[in-house]
Parts: structure tokens; sequence; C-alpha cells
């Protein structure tokens, strides 16, 4: 059900940057996100870096995008436990989240569930994302095909979803891709921000790393393809947030657990 837009802003919270000459060159997370969200109508979007303070309530948003970082969850550094009411605090209010990569990872710790190093190591290119039935009628991941192409690279991933949370899309290595928690907070692993030139850019500098986990960086990078259905996430994700055309807001409260210990 559509609703007049809002005046609200979108933000977007900063939980890391990429590294320096991929900033200098294409630009950083932020940046990339800020596009998808403008392709969905967006006019505002603010930016605010968790790194340095904790972002305003976040019911004065009309919707919330959290980044990917180079830290990592489960290390639970001050910043970043630092933000895990304010997150319990945004879903309980059915501001529409978004958490990408690192933010997908700390939004799940953050309602409940566990994450951690993923037991076969990283995840990096271009991967086949499959969405499960029940994604069908998903407000976000509704208008996706039940395959489709998405950029990736982690380390940890979540290994346990937080109760209540839906499950919504896998890959072949990731069984937690994207799901649902509540009404209207959303976790995907991919990252719908990354151009395939971005992460080229990135597979240059992991070579050493990669080879360590018996995997070719030159392979992957020639593996890597244009990713245009991961990418609709964030312009949806915008025209979800401020004009609420869906049917994810009911009076039903979200389900949320205790955090984590």
């Amino acid at each position: 059900m559509s609703r007049p837009p809002t005046d609200r802003p979108l933000l977007i919270v900063n939980t890391g940057s990429t590294h320096a000459h991929i900033r200098e060159r294409l630009g950083d997370f932020d940046d990339w996100i800020a596009d998808g969200l403008m392709g969905g109508g967006a006019q505002t979007v603010q930016r605010h870096d968790a790194r340095t303070a904790l972002p305003p309530p976040p019911d004065a948003f009309a919707g919330i995008v959290l980044t990917g970082s180079h830290a990592m969850v489960s290390e639970r550094e001050p910043w970043s436990e630092a933000l895990v009411p304010w997150l319990r605090a945004a879903v309980q209010a059915q501001t529409p989240v978004l958490g990408i990569c690192y933010g997908h990872q700390l939004l799940a710790h953050a309602l409940g569930g566990e994450v951690a190093h993923h037991p076969q190591g990283v995840e990096i290119g271009t991967v086949t994302v499959e969405r499960h039935a029940v994604a069908a009628d998903d407000p976000l991941l509704g208008e996706l095909p039940d395959a489709f192409a998405a950029q990736a690279v982690h380390w940890q991933s979540v290994r346990r979803l937080p109760p209540g949370a839906v499950p919504l899309a896998r890959s072949a290595h990731e069984a937690h891709h994207a799901y649902r928690i509540g009404e209207s907070a959303w976790g995907v692993q991919f990252h719908p921000e990354f151009s395939a030139e971005a992460l080229g850019a990135y597979l240059d500098g992991l070579g050493d790393t990669l080879a360590r986990e018996g995997l070719d960086a030159a392979q992957i990078s020639a593996g890597l393809q244009p990713t245009p259905e991961a990418a609709s996430v964030l312009p949806r994700f915008a025209r979800l947030a401020l004009h609420g055309d869906r049917n994810t807001r009911s009076a039903r409260p979200a389900l949320i657990a205790d955090p984590a210990p």
C-alpha cells in the first residue's frame, strides 16, 4: 500500500571505508550506496560515520542503510557494539533498515543471531544467489529473479539467523545471503552497491591472501560480470522507505531477541 512520500531523509551509516587507492579512483562505500538510493528517487541522503559517534535517533529518518566494513563483527569493537541497541530501536520502531555485508552481520548480531568466520573461508567474486520460495512475496527481493548474479566478498557470515528471521536467499557457499527480520528490516550478505570494477580493484590487492586459501585472484577477476539485478535492491529499498509501496507495515511488532552475550 502506498502512502504520501515522507520528507525525512535516508541515512547511510558508515561502518567502514574502502582502501585509499580504490576510494581515490572510484569513491567509497557510501558513495556507491547513495548513487543506488538516488536511483530510487531519494533526494536527501545523509551520511554518518558510526566509528566516531552514535547516529541520531533512527526515527528521524525514512530509512537506514548500514555499509560494509573491513572490520569483523565477532571482534565486537566498542563503536560496533554501541550500534546494537540503536539498531534494535530502529527495528522495533519499524524504520526500514538495510544492512549490507558487515551491516547484514551486525544487524543479525544485534537481534540475537550469531556471526563468525565461515568454515569454508572467503566467498569472493560474482556469485549466483538463489532466492527461497518465500522471497517471491518479499517487498524488497520479490521483484528479483529466482537466481541472480551478485558481487560478494566476505570472510565472516551469519552462522545462525536471529529468532523470527525469514531466510530469503542463499548461494552455494553462503546459507544466509539475505533475510528479513520483523516487518521492514533486511540484511544482504552480497553487495548491491559494488560494480565489477570495484570488486576487481579489491582482487588486484588480494592475490597472496587468496592464494593461501587455494584461490586464484586472476581467475576470479576474469569471471566478474555486471550485476544489475543485485544493484536494483538499493533503488527498491529507497522507494519502500520513502513511499511505503509495500505491505510490510502493520500493528504487529518486530520479533526481537535479546542481544547476543
